[in-house]
């Protein structure tokens, strides 16, 4: 694991980058620890092929049996983040921003359109991908072609303090995505960064990371208590 201190606006928050893919349950514990006492911080990670419901999902959008997937290696979780059925896979780029927004007098909204331009401007700067957002449907789609979505969505906010987060595909292969219906969509409308022709190896994913983490703490607003000191 790699890690880097960004101090920003009088505040400092840590960014992690985890070389090897993080098991779900493990990340799960560090959220709720890092709620507890109240520690930001931003984690780019990948995790082994898992797919996760939240506190909407519809049983209608899992494909395949608990026996199915155990046997395919694929682990499922349920989880208390917002929206339906989604999947991690090794390929992707998971973000994960643990932020106190009550401290940062940040609005959820506010959050949510921070990482939300931050991964738009990160993956325009990259792959020169113009990516788009759905009001109706949370995530980033590609501008071109509005129905193909590349980047899904899910955040917690529990006692306006943020976790979970943003996944990009870059080059993972949708295996676990073909047993669900990724928020009641059809997985086929699932794209990746490979699929496109583009390079998707570990230097642009470093780049990735780095842009986003730089755009999102620029514009990160700072906690007032040390305004005030």
């Amino acid at each position: 694991m790699t890690s880097s201190s960004f101090s920003i606006n009088n505040t400092s928050v840590q960014a992690f980058s985890l070389k090897n893919p993080l098991p779900y349950e493990d990340y799960v514990r560090f959220q709720e620890k890092s709620r507890e006492n109240r520690r930001e911080s931003i984690l780019f990670l990948e995790h082994p092929l898992t797919i996760t419901g939240g506190i909407n999902y519809n049983i209608d959008n899992l494909l395949r049996n608990e026996d199915f997937l155990s046997e395919h290696g694929i682990s499922l979780q349920y989880i208390k983040r917002g929206g339906d059925y989604t999947a991690h896979e090794p390929g992707q780029i998971v973000t994960y921003v643990h932020l106190d927004l009550k401290k940062r007098e940040i609005s959820i909204s506010q959050f949510l359109d921070e990482v939300l331009e931050s991964a738009i401007y990160s993956t325009k700067k990259v792959w020169g991908l113009d990516l788009v957002k759905n009001p109706n449907a949370p995530g980033l789609y590609l501008s071109d072609s509005p129905n193909r979505k590349i980047l899904s969505m899910g955040v917690l906010f529990k006692s306006w303090f943020t976790s979970y987060g943003i996944a990009l595909n870059v080059s993972n292969d949708f295996s676990a995505f073909q047993c669900i219906h990724p928020c009641g969509q059809d997985w086929k409308s699932m794209i990746s960064v490979s699929q496109l022709g583009l390079p998707s190896g570990e230097v642009q994913k470093k780049e990735w990371v780095l842009a986003f983490q730089s755009k999102f703490l620029e514009n990160l607003r700072p906690i007032r208590d040390q305004i005030r000191a």
